[in-house]
């Protein structure tokens, strides 16, 4: 019973002041797909201090280096892009028309406050949409749902040149407004979670491993991709750079204790009670393996999940890349993905930092992955 007590006071002692200063900041930053460098400076200032080098390359994908010098090469990586809006079309009234920049949910969007990023700075606008009073006017009329076609940004222009002369411009990126925020029991709520909370938590294993004076002896590569939500770009591009020998990568995944979540097709999977590993082809069997008995040892408890095909995440990018790299997929589980209240658990922060961590310590070149 004392053992499982220190166990447990080791994983809520891993956030620091400061590291939670990190996260509000990171996460308040609008990061929007191909638009990332906001955030990622805000990453990699945090990350310079706990890495040996740095490097960021052409589309912005930011990667701190420990040990540059080894041969043998691992990554561990979140992707630091969000979901967005890109302005599409201005009318004469000074009513703004969007495409989605990502897989962006448009059923939220309705009274929605957001940011459009145009060429003098950020702009104030709202989702307009019209009162409930005007969407019914008979008993048996059914009632306008929203879609991305009759979605509209108002930012208090009269006209389209007003717009235009606030900087606003076709292309014009738009991220929502909420940001970081604290619900009861140690729960967290945000946009972007996803996946931010990846990038956060790579830094973390970072700063743990600097901190406690670890010395590894393989290189270590920290890796905040670009672009996945647009097909994992940006993981792609930085795979084939790199050619890592082993990736870990980190994701969010459903939490499906919520209504309207069918668990025989998504799995069990609850906030507050573990990292989520994944089975699947991507990812490789011995190093999952691996992983879940360094989880057995260090006592952390993990919610295990499948996928049929691809794992939908920069797992894939890894996994395939150049000669093949076996990688596995660590997610944390999310509630409410791809909204502006993405909500998470503190707890799970905690152990999915200290499993990376921990299998990072446990990690050698000389680790057979070999599976014949």
């Amino acid at each position: 019973m004392a053992k499982d007590k220190k166990s447990k006071a080791k994983s809520k002692s891993i956030l620091t002041d400061d590291s939670l200063k990190f996260l509000k900041n990171y996460i308040n930053t609008p990061s929007p797909v191909g638009f990332e460098s906001s955030g990622q400076k805000v990453w990699l200032d945090y990350v310079k201090p706990l890495v040996d080098t740095h490097f960021v390359d052409p589309y912005g994908t930011a990667v701190g280096v420990i040990n540059p010098s080894e041969t043998f090469k691992v990554v561990i990586e979140a992707h630091a892009d969000e979901i967005s809006w890109f302005v599409n079309y201005i009318n004469d009234q000074g009513l703004i028309y969007l495409k989605r920049n990502g897989g962006v949910d448009h059923q939220i969007a309705p009274a929605k406050r957001v940011w459009i990023h145009g060429k003098k700075g950020p702009v104030k606008a709202v989702f307009g949409w019209p009162a409930i009073h005007t969407r019914i006017n008979a008993p048996d009329q059914k009632e306008t749902a929203p879609k991305v076609d009759n979605l509209f940004l108002d930012c208090g222009a009269r006209n389209k040149k007003e717009v235009e002369a606030l900087g606003i411009h076709i292309g014009s990126v738009v991220t929502y407004e909420e940001g970081f925020d604290e619900l009861a029991h140690d729960y967290y709520i945000a946009r972007a979670f996803d996946n931010r909370i990846g990038g956060f938590m790579i830094a973390e294993v970072a700063r743990l491993l600097k901190e406690h004076k670890k010395k590894l002896p393989y290189g270590l590569y920290v890796v905040n991709a670009v672009q996945e939500e647009i097909g994992l770009r940006g993981a792609e591009m930085i795979a084939r750079r790199i050619k890592p020998d082993v990736a870990i990568i980190t994701d969010v995944t459903h939490d499906t204790q919520t209504p309207m979540i069918n668990k025989i097709i998504e799995g069990d999977v609850a906030c507050g009670k573990g990292p989520s590993p994944t089975y699947g082809p991507a990812v490789h069997n011995k190093l999952l393996n691996f992983v879940q008995d360094v989880a057995e040892k260090n006592k952390i408890p993990l919610q295990m999940r499948t996928v049929s095909r691809s794992t939908g995440t920069d797992t894939d990018s890894f996994a395939y890349a150049h000669e093949g790299c076996p990688s596995v997929l660590i997610s944390i589980p999310l509630r409410y993905m791809h909204t502006t209240v993405e909500m998470i658990h503190k707890s799970d922060i905690e152990s999915t930092i200290e499993l990376m961590y921990e299998t990072l310590l446990a990690l050698t070149p000389k680790t057979n992955l070999s599976y014949l």
